[in-house]
């Protein structure tokens, strides 16, 4: 909520408002004055506002030493927090005590004085230590309320049967309540397989029954489990609010999909009857006592739908998501996400954007969300209490009053349709607090009101003391009410238009302020965070009105909702496309500690970083020096990187990818060009290897097979780059990997062949020959190639119908062998392109090194080079010793990721030629 900002010394007069007349009164200022510095300062571009006095800090020593306390309370014994609680409350009483009796006894007129008229210094240091007591009884009091209530909430969760159940892993019936929106575990992959996608929800347990028999009451937050094979719930309590018949929709539905698009359409304050598995808490610090594992009998039930208000939530939600269906992806994933939070359509490609360039907060509703809203019915900040304030209030004839209840209605049903997240609580809160100053006509600065809004959110909800996000909410408020405005007047006396000081001042305030805590939680720093945001936020108010036009639209009538949304859209699509293209700058992002040292280290640079900005305007060359310099780090312009770093090498041909317990390799086909063959475990990890490489098209992408670790990173290949084709192999298994890699290349219109043996492909000064997996039905294209001899050998799994290749780039010939094991390596040293194998220059070994490789095939390609691709500390103890020892016995040189990093190749190979080697 904005608010004026004052608070300065009673008797002090304010520029722009009612000024305090002494201490009895208020002397009205002029009108027309009034009117023509508003005009004045419109002129200048400048928002309206009072000119700040001295920061009013007096609540923010309670509110801090409350927030500590909850944080540190919250699992302590019960009789320390007892102690505790009691001790800070009979300090504080004990204070307030002495304070009132201090000025009962003696008036003021009984101070001692000198002759001079001026108080003595036992006068003054009895003065100033009755001063002291009231802060530090509040801060006492604040503890004492503070401990009480999260020793309470504490000791909530560990008290009752749930807890001592969960430590025997005891199998019960549970009665539960949905209490916020389901969501879907992070994909991860284990080895070659991607862990099943689970739907996750809070809830609370309300009943237990044991397997005896015996039931109980209780109230305990759970986390609740569903894996993939758990029928949907009976009933059908979806988003829409509940418009199917209970007990009728999802019944029986084992269907994977359909059931867990069912699980995920629950609304909170649905309740359910599940059989399930407790389990103790996967972390600490959080209001959760066990984890319940959803079993699939006896059959998930619906035993009560949610409540009206979620329901009426749900509805719009829903009519917002239905409003945006036929909006282009990135807007219709983005808008519902901006304007309420639902992010269910935003895709790891899109999040992992967002997380590079640190423009999260634009998926989760927040603060400024609600601004955007009340700014519209209040209008700018520094008017909300003048008889010119604008927005649509003033024009539908409110008082202050009126304005401020109908705001309060607003931010009631803000925080009922967006869900009760942290920040969305401390921007309720915090506005409750202004709007209450509007609606009773006092000043209040926005300082008191952000502390106010932690007291009462720490005291209401103690578990908040330990959410990251709640600490970077209330960073970035601060930043923005303390820093942002001298930053953003040290702008505009250096001639920066007002508008750009602003949005630079906050942008770079809250970025400095946040920083460290995001450095805890991703490990990394962003160089294009301040930009980014710069660029996005021009687009987020009118992607905000106009998706909330269409959120109330779409329950009225779906045409204007759809006009509203496509018009939406436009705002919303900028914002995505600033965060990929921040993304995909090579240097968007440094690494950094991800520790609270590390935290500490970089608020020390930020620091030194400030105050070294604030003499550049002195030394203008040495400004734009760093300025050029940064673009240079953050853009890192291929050959400028070659020459500083000296990766890649000169010359490289063929590139091997650290990306952990996986495969991804790159051949070089020219400038900025590259064959990618196989995308590893993780997309983070294979982005930033062909961003080092500068790899920005890629003719062809071979994914050797369907494992995880192979494909599981394939959004990482396409982030910020075009790929003409994507070559498989047939044999589609694990299904749910080859149905993932047809989804993403049907998404970007890639098409999508399928790899046989005796094809040839050539791009730039690349050329390969498929050699694996043998043709199955028909002889391959090529009628030169000879046909296979004898029946084709049927692949005992995906390993074996991997994609094999021999590859000539620059007189190297290397093989690649995806995972071909020992069945597949015989039949491959036996085949009619036996012969070509013998001397390879380079070797990718199959299945990173194991011990199933053929001894023959090894000795048939005697490589020169063995290159391993393999995770550090891997399960599978990658690379075999028996492997490493039969290649070096035949004269290969061995190197393998997880030792010696990123590899790259080069040099004329051949008989005679050389084979260099670089490591990253």
């Amino acid at each position: 909520m904005s608010q004026v900002i004052g608070g300065g010394p009673p008797g002090r007069g304010r520029p722009g408002g009612l000024a305090d007349a002494g201490r009895g009164g208020r002397r009205p200022r002029d009108r027309g004055a009034a009117d023509a510095e508003v005009r004045d300062r419109e002129e200048d571009g400048a928002a309206h506002v009072d000119r700040p006095g001295p920061l009013d800090l007096r609540l923010v020593p309670p509110a801090l030493a409350a927030w500590a306390t909850a944080a540190a309370t919250l699992d302590a014994p019960a009789a320390w927090t007892a102690v505790l609680a009691i001790a800070c409350l009979t300090g504080g009483i004990v204070l307030l005590s002495a304070r009132g009796s201090g000025r009962a006894g003696r008036p003021a007129e009984a101070s001692p004085t000198r002759r001079d008229g001026r108080k003595t210094r036992g006068a003054r240091t009895l003065q100033r230590s009755g001063w002291a007591r009231a802060p530090i009884a509040a801060v006492l009091l604040c503890v004492a309320a503070a401990a009480a209530t999260a020793g309470l909430h504490g000791a909530d969760v560990r008290r009752g049967p749930v807890p001592d159940l969960a430590r025997r892993y005891a199998t019960v019936t549970a009665e539960v309540e949905v209490s916020g929106d389901p969501w879907l575990s992070r994909p991860r992959v284990r080895g070659d397989h991607a862990a099943p996608v689970a739907v996750l929800a809070r809830a609370e347990v309300r009943r237990v029954a044991r397997t005896d028999g015996t039931s109980v009451r209780t109230r305990t937050p759970v986390l609740l489990v569903v894996d993939a094979d758990i029928p949907a719930p009976y009933g059908g309590a979806a988003r829409n609010g509940g418009a199917a018949a209970w007990g009728t929709a999802g019944a029986g539905v084992r269907d994977g999909r359909r059931a867990r698009d069912a699980w995920l359409g629950l609304l909170p304050s649905t309740r359910l009857r599940v059989g399930g598995r407790l389990a103790p808490a996967l972390t600490g610090g959080d209001p959760t006592a066990a984890v319940l594992r959803v079993r699939g009998r006896p059959g998930p039930r619906i035993v009560a739908g949610p409540s009206g208000p979620q329901r009426l939530a749900g509805r719009l939600r829903a009519g917002l998501r239905e409003a945006t269906d036929d909006l282009p992806q990135d807007a219709r994933a983005l808008l519902p996400g901006l304007v309420v939070g639902d992010t269910s359509r935003i895709t790891p490609e899109l999040d992992e954007a967002f997380k590079e360039t640190d423009l999260t907060h634009t998926l989760a509703v927040s603060g400024s969300n609600l601004t955007i809203l009340l700014a519209l019915l209040i209008g700018p900040p520094g008017l909300a209490q003048r008889a010119e304030r604008r927005g649509l209030a003033p024009r539908l004839g409110l008082s202050l009053r009126g304005t401020a209840l109908l705001a309060g209605a607003l931010t009631l049903g803000f925080v009922v349709v967006s869900r009760p997240d942290p920040s969305v609580l401390r921007a309720a809160v915090c506005g409750a607090v202004a709007l209450l100053a509007l609606a009773t006509g006092r000043r209040r600065s926005l300082v008191p009101a952000l502390a106010t809004a932690v007291l009462l959110l720490v005291l209401y909800d103690p578990w908040l003391a330990r959410s990251y996000g709640f600490l970077l909410s209330v960073l970035a408020t601060g930043a923005l009410l303390v820093l942002a405005p001298g930053w953003s007047e040290a702008l505009r006396r250096r001639r920066v238009p007002p508008r750009l000081a602003e949005a630079l001042a906050a942008a770079a305030a809250a970025q400095a302020v946040c920083a460290p805590v995001t450095a805890v939680l991703s490990a990394r720093v962003s160089l294009v965070a301040v930009p980014c945001n710069l660029l996005a936020e021009v687009a987020v108010a009118p992607a905000t009105v106009l998706g909330f036009a269409a959120l109330v639209w779409a329950s009225l009538a779906m045409g204007p909702a759809k006009a509203l949304a496509w018009c939406a859209s436009w705002p919303a699509g900028w914002i995505a496309g600033v965060a990929r293209t921040g993304a995909a700058l090579p240097g968007a992002g440094v690494g950094w500690p991800g520790s609270w040292p590390g935290a500490l280290a970089l608020a020390a640079v930020t620091v030194a970083l400030v105050l070294a900005v604030r003499r550049l305007p002195r030394h203008p060359w040495w400004a734009a020096l760093l300025a050029v310099l940064l673009v240079l780090v953050v853009v890192r312009p291929a050959p400028l990187t070659r020459v500083i770093t000296g990766w890649p090498p000169p010359g490289w041909r063929f590139a091997m990818c650290d990306v952990g317990q996986g495969d991804a390799t790159v051949l070089a086909a020219g400038e900025g060009t590259g064959v990618v063959v196989d995308a590893g475990p993780d997309p983070a990890l294979v982005d930033h290897c062909l961003r080092q490489l500068g790899i920005t098209r890629v003719p062809l992408l071979v994914l050797t097979h369907f494992h995880a670790d192979h494909v599981a990173g394939l959004p990482g290949v396409l982030r910020g780059r075009s790929v003409a084709a994507i070559e498989t192999t047939g044999f589609e298994e694990p299904p749910e990997q080859a149905e993932f890699v047809t989804r993403v290349a049907a998404a970007r219109h890639i098409p999508l062949t399928r790899a046989v043996a005796g094809e040839e492909g050539r791009t730039g000064p690349l050329s390969w020959r498929i050699l694996w997996p043998p043709p199955s039905t028909r002889p391959p294209s090529d009628p030169g190639y000879p046909a296979w001899p004898g029946p084709v050998p049927e692949p005992d799994g995906p390993n074996d119908a991997s994609v094999a290749m021999l590859v000539r780039a620059g007189g190297l010939r290397l093989l690649l062998l995806g995972d071909l094991e020992p069945p597949a390596q015989q039949a491959l040293s036996r085949s009619p392109v036996a012969a070509e194998l013998a001397g390879v220059d380079v070797l990718k070994v199959a299945h990173h090194g194991s011990a199933y490789q053929d001894p023959e095939l090894i000795r048939l390609a005697a490589p020169r080079v063995a290159l391993i691709s393999c995770g550090a500390d891997n399960p599978y103890g990658h690379p075999a010793p028996a492997t490493v020892a039969a290649l070096r016995a035949g004269g290969a040189l061995v190197l393998r990721t997880d030792r010696d990093g990123e590899l790259a190749v080069g040099g004329t190979g051949g008989t005679g030629g050389e084979v260099r080697v670089a490591r990253d």
